[in-house]
């Protein structure tokens, strides 16, 4: 019946035409034929952006060719506006200097010396950061002392790539530029030196002079004890731990041997036994080739040290002051090592195992600039502590040494090189 009541929910018949006759197949058919629809809009999240919207731009372009969509890496949004001023060619010369404790031209020399070990290829995530800035986020680090968290904001890099960064420089530093620039010196090399000490002191047969330096350090996890620094304890109130640095410095003030990483509980002279520079030397016992050192050294047959007892001669007096100049050229270097690299200065963000790599191209950077004439600002001068400097006893292990010394202050006095010339 037409007009019968309709029940609840049921559609209400649509009239056909008797001319449509299209099969149910055909229109399933043009269903699945019909365009999806569109994808929602991607959120970004905020204080982010893709590390390279050149390729990112890439990427959206050949999404609609290819079935794969390309992989982005988002990463934190950072301002690298210093480091780009810095790096400019307009950036003045003493605020490059005054940053990186080197000049321009240096610090192209050294990026191009450690280009080979440092270069790192793009990938599909991000593109590597240059060599350059690779370089200075290491220097600027070890120049100034600053904290991790000071190098991220400076160079728009994130707190652990920049880690990261100053471990591999430093290792590249001391395995590829180490033995280029500090190593022991050739016989041409010692005769030269052994000329330069004479002329300045009149002790003959010099090749070099030697200091021993802490290195202060966060409290270790093991082993506390054999760290801790007691003349600093005792000088500050406060409880100080370091390692320490051994170098030996030719006359022009670069390092030509240097053993690293002892802990400060050891003394000087003990530090010196575990050295390889004591090994080479007693091996070479003899040569008449003398390392000066301070009286917290032996006295050797090739370390030669100051007269200590009490009540000294006039002869022992002036020999102790001829042997103070030749001490003074290693106390020098030290005093330019530590106020040139500042993080030497201060408790380091570094692992006790990855200190000694540090410390290493700390002391390369300085053959460098020395050797390429660099200039440091009288203002960055680090006074060595009074108890680096002085100690009270002289351990005397060789006799026949003791008798050498005695002839060479005798023959200062016979010279005329004692300050005895109104004789």
């Amino acid at each position: 019946m037409s007009n019968r009541r309709r029940k609840r929910g049921e559609s209400k018949p649509q009239a056909h035409d008797a001319g449509d006759t299209t099969p149910i197949d055909n229109i399933l058919t043009s269903l699945d034929d019909a365009p999806p629809p569109p994808p929602p809009p991607r959120r970004e999240l905020p204080l982010l952006q893709l590390n390279d919207h050149q390729e990112a731009d890439d990427a959206d372009a050949s999404s609609s060719s290819s079935p794969h969509q390309q992989r982005r890496l988002w990463v934190k949004d950072r301002s690298r506006a210093w480091w780009e001023l810095c790096s400019s060619a307009d950036y003045p010369e003493a605020d490059f200097r005054r940053a990186f404790r080197m000049s321009r031209p240096t610090f192209h020399f050294l990026c191009d010396a450690l280009a080979a070990a440092v270069a790192k290829e793009d990938t599909a995530l991000r593109a590597a950061i240059p060599v350059r800035q690779r370089v200075a986020v290491c220097v600027w680090r070890l120049a100034t002392g600053e904290p991790l968290r000071v190098v991220s904001k400076r160079f728009g890099l994130g707190i652990s790539t920049c880690h990261k960064l100053i471990l591999e420089v430093c290792a590249a530093i001391r395995n590829l530029l180490m033995p280029r620039f500090l190593h022991w010196p050739d016989h041409p090399t010692s005769t030269a030196y052994k000329t330069r000490f004479e002329a300045t002191s009149g002790v003959s047969g010099v090749v070099g002079a030697m200091y021993t330096t802490h290195i202060p350090i966060i409290a270790p996890k093991v082993s506390v004890a054999a760290y801790l620094n007691r003349r600093h304890t005792e000088r500050n109130h406060k409880t100080s731990y370091s390692i320490t640095l051994q170098g030996v410095v030719g006359p022009d003030g670069t390092f030509t041997d240097v053993c690293i990483g002892w802990p400060g509980s050891m003394s000087d002279e003990q530090v010196l036994r575990k050295s390889a520079l004591h090994q080479r030397a007693s091996a070479a016992a003899g040569s008449m080739s003398w390392v000066v050192g301070g009286a917290s050294y032996p006295l050797t047959e090739w370390m030669l040290v100051p007269y200590a007892q009490r009540n000294l001669t006039w002869t022992q007096h002036a020999f102790n002051e001829k042997v103070g100049e030749v001490r003074r050229v290693a106390t020098e270097a030290f005093v330019r090592l530590k106020g040139r690299w500042a993080c030497l200065q201060k408790r380091t963000e570094v692992k006790l195992q990855d200190l000694p790599a540090v410390l290493a191209a700390c002391c390369v950077l300085h053959n460098i600039c020395e050797t390429r004439g660099e200039d440091m600002d009288p203002d960055l001068r680090c006074d060595l502590p009074p108890d680096e400097e002085e100690d009270d006893t002289v351990l005397v292990q060789s006799e026949s040494a003791n008798k050498v010394r005695d002839d060479i202050a005798h023959n200062l006095l016979h010279r005329g090189l004692a300050g005895t010339a109104f004789f």
